[in-house]
């Protein structure tokens, strides 16, 4: 969840939609008994494991629910046809690829990438690597307010297992390929690249132009968002499910009714087995769910990370998040527009701080921090450069990046 509010520059890239097939393969099946074979409690941190393919039970169960293709190769056939990368295997989604239209967005996706990863990506997996190194040796990590933005969960901590997402963004169904007129092809591949762009370049989404351009087409909700970063990242997409959280905080299957979440197994080059959790989760005091924190508690202590969450957790109503995080993280890695400063010295965390905060942006009207200010100055905590810019304060002149540690 991005929310920027009511900020819209015209300098900065609106919103997005998104294109997703759907192709009838035989399903994979869950082994009888196969929830007693899940992690459970403090194992949820534990390394995954492959499930045999017998029994009758559906693993691929979001096939009918969100038309997505059950075969792992047709499956990623989507993902890079969306990220704008050539097929890595049998590719059914030849006729779109030799279309004008999705030529010219693989052209700008490769740019944008390339823009990226010299901005962002390369110095953020350097200094990751070299300040966070003991945070990022969890199998865990827990992204509250962010949508669906994989790409900078993995550069800040590209060994987990397991990644926790939230935000207001639904995980809806996508509309078959073989449906849609080559006009609206052409319009969700331009609404897609402008969410991208400016999530790559500014490192945030401007969440209400997000929605609006999501909602203006046929090609709905973060999973193909999601897809796309994990192609550009060097993932490989074994499955899709669709979930929801009982009342004890434990992950059920779900189709077309009761989906509040996505579950998506993946793998990198290397071949570990790794998964991603989406959910759909309000975190305001009125909305922040008994069963989410079980959920998340589940993983034991685990780092959390969060950036351009529009200083939620600067007002009352969030109250119950910010405490959730400080009570049970082992480790935060945060811009200014997570947790107050002042909170921190009261919970007992031991802080560093990276970059130069002069304040925040003008239109977050008393969300500055003249108490963070002086903490830069008066060199009561580390202080060290930072080489890349993140959030809302994306120029690297004026950034600021903070982590905190159990003392």
């Amino acid at each position: 969840m991005k929310l920027l509010r009511s900020f819209s520059p015209s300098s900065f890239v609106r919103g997005a939609a998104m294109i997703l097939a759907a192709t009838g393969l035989a399903a994979c099946k869950y082994p009888r008994n196969w929830q007693s074979a899940q992690p459970q409690s403090s194992a949820y941190g534990a390394p995954l494991r492959a499930l045999p393919a017998d029994d009758s039970t559906p693993l691929y169960n979001a096939a009918a629910s969100m038309n997505v293709p059950t075969h792992a190769t047709t499956l990623n056939d989507v993902a890079r046809m969306l990220a704008g990368m050539e097929a890595s295997g049998y590719d059914q989604l030849s006729g779109i690829r030799g279309s004008a239209a999705w030529q010219q967005h693989r052209h700008r996706l490769d740019l944008m990438w390339a823009t990226h990863e010299s901005l962002h990506r390369g110095p953020i997996q350097s200094w990751a690597a070299r300040e966070i190194g003991d945070l990022r040796r969890s199998s865990t990590l827990f992204y509250p307010f962010s949508g669906p933005d994989f790409l900078f969960a993995d550069a800040f901590f590209p060994g987990a297992e397991t990644y926790v997402l939230c935000g207001l963004e639904g995980a809806d169904p996508m509309p078959q390929l073989g449906g849609l007129s080559a006009g609206e092809i052409e319009s969700g591949l331009a609404r897609l690249r402008t969410t991208l762009s400016s999530s790559m370049q500014f490192s945030y989404f401007i969440t209400k132009d997000m929605r609006n351009d999501l909602n203006a087409t046929r090609f709905r909700g973060v999973l193909p968002v999601m897809m796309v970063f994990l192609a550009r990242t060097g993932h490989v997409i074994d499955s899709v499910d669709t979930v929801r959280l009982d009342g004890g905080g434990n992950v059920t299957m779900a189709g077309s009714s009761g989906n509040t979440g996505l579950m998506v197994r993946f793998h990198g080059g290397w071949g570990g087995q790794k998964r991603l959790f989406y959910f759909r989760q309000d975190l305001s005091n009125g909305g922040l769910s008994g069963s989410f924190q079980r959920f998340v508690q589940r993983f034991g202590r685990v780092p959390v990370f969060t950036k351009s969450a529009s200083y939620l957790m600067h007002e009352s109503g969030f109250s119950r998040i910010k405490d959730f995080i400080l009570r049970n993280a082992s480790g935060i890695v945060q811009d200014p527009s997570g947790i107050p400063y002042a909170d921190f010295g009261r919970y007992g965390w031991n802080l560093s701080l990276y970059g130069n905060y002069q304040g925040t942006l003008e239109i977050f009207t008393g969300c500055q921090q003249p108490d963070l200010v002086q903490a830069y100055r008066s060199g009561r905590h580390p202080v060290a450069p930072l080489p890349f810019g993140i959030g809302y304060l994306f120029q690297a002149a004026n950034t600021s990046l903070m982590v905190a540690r159990l003392r």
